[in-house]
């Protein structure tokens, strides 16, 4: 068996980050990030602008070298390995292909290089074209195509040297909305279809949940957690990821009672809830309560937190109402908008509140994940 506890007779990760660190002066890039990345997976690196998921992409391109530990792609070690010697190959967001050249020479190009054989090319970029439905578009050049089809031109030029890993840099973020949901599902159907490992980067919440088998999220140079959608979604562990994927509201409380694997947490406004804990935190803590707006539940009466709908929000199949809490803090709630679009107004008085079990709790001072 290995460190990791792998069979030694199983095939390597398609990729391994091992302590990464990247400095760029004084500024710290990457901060000892590690990562153990399966074969066949995608993986998506999420965070906000500056939070190192393009430099740890660069680094497993090989555009940048770490400053410290290790990369292995397959087992072996890329460290010092230029670009054009790895088993990976990246698609841009601005799909960098060649103006001069049409649909069919711009995906052969790599293949040219290697200097494979005029039939074997046929055949390949053949291949790759339908597996991007672009079968047929082979004279056309760049700039007769819509955004969608040269993003598919960039994607089938990086698949027709099946490498062992896809790295994708926020390879949507040019196209419009619309077309950019369909190239998600499409990206999806292809990756299926090829079984080749995709890295890709984003820092759309929406995005990552929708494509990835797993998320690393990223803050500040550091991977802050790793999982599957769901697991991101409703098992955050820090203020910052429910925070940041997706929308979650944040109240302060304070653990007033506990027993038998429950807290009872107080929150401003009078309002008390039971929240099942494993271990249970000691009375008088203050901790941080993350609820999403669709766990919210909203009514006339009640015993809850009493407050004020100050916006009404109408986003087609659901409806978002903001309500001021009587302490002054300001809740989202969801529901669909064929329940909520007429019941409510701005200026109702409402009274909020939610299950136990549908919020997270995380320490005050320190952000830790409570229960």
């Amino acid at each position: 068996m290995t460190d990791d506890g792998r069979s030694a007779l199983s095939s390597p990760p398609d990729l391994e980050l091992r302590e990464v660190s990247k400095r760029f002066g004084h500024v710290v890039a990457l901060d000892a990030v590690s990562l153990l990345i399966e074969r066949g997976e995608f993986l998506t690196l999420l965070g906000p602008s500056g939070c190192g998921k393009t430099t740890t992409l660069r680094i497993v391109a090989g555009f940048e070298y770490q400053t410290a530990g290790s990369v292995r792609i397959r087992g072996e070690s890329v460290d010092g390995v230029p670009p054009y010697r790895r088993n990976a190959n990246t698609v841009f967001q601005n799909y960098a292909l060649f103006p001069h050249l049409n649909v069919f020479d711009n995906v052969a190009f790599g293949l040219r290089v290697k200097g494979l054989p005029v039939t074997e090319r046929r055949r390949a970029v053949g291949q790759a074209l339908e597996q991007v439905r672009l079968s047929g578009l082979e004279t056309r050049r760049p700039h007769e195509l819509s955004g969608g089809q040269q993003q598919r031109v960039a994607l089938a030029r990086a698949l027709v040297n099946r490498p062992a890993i896809l790295l994708l840099d926020e390879p949507l973020g040019a196209l419009d909305l619309k077309l950019r949901k369909e190239m998600q599902l499409e990206l999806k159907r292809v990756h299926r279809e090829v079984g080749i490992t995709f890295i890709y980067v984003t820092h759309d919440q929406e995005e990552a949940l929708t494509m990835s088998d797993r998320i690393a999220v990223m803050n500040a140079g550091r991977v802050v957690q790793l999982g599957s959608p769901k697991e991101i979604y409703r098992q955050p562990r820090t203020p910052f990821v429910a925070n940041f994927v997706g929308v979650s509201n944040l109240l302060e409380g304070v653990v007033c009672a506990r027993r038998d694997g429950m807290a009872t947490v107080a929150l401003p406004g009078g309002w008390r809830f039971e929240k099942p804990c494993s271990e249970p935190p000691a009375p008088d803590q203050k901790v941080l309560v993350a609820v999403r707006p669709e766990d919210v539940r909203i009514g006339g009466a009640g015993g809850e937190l009493p407050g004020e709908i100050e916006d009404v929000i109408y986003l087609g199949s659901r409806v978002t109402l903001v309500v001021r809490l009587a302490g002054g803090a300001v809740i989202h709630a969801e529901d669909a908008a064929s329940r909520t679009a007429e019941a409510y107004g701005v200026g109702d008085r409402v009274h909020v509140g939610w299950d136990g079990g549908d919020c997270v709790i995380f320490d005050h001072a320190s952000g830790r994940l409570v229960s």
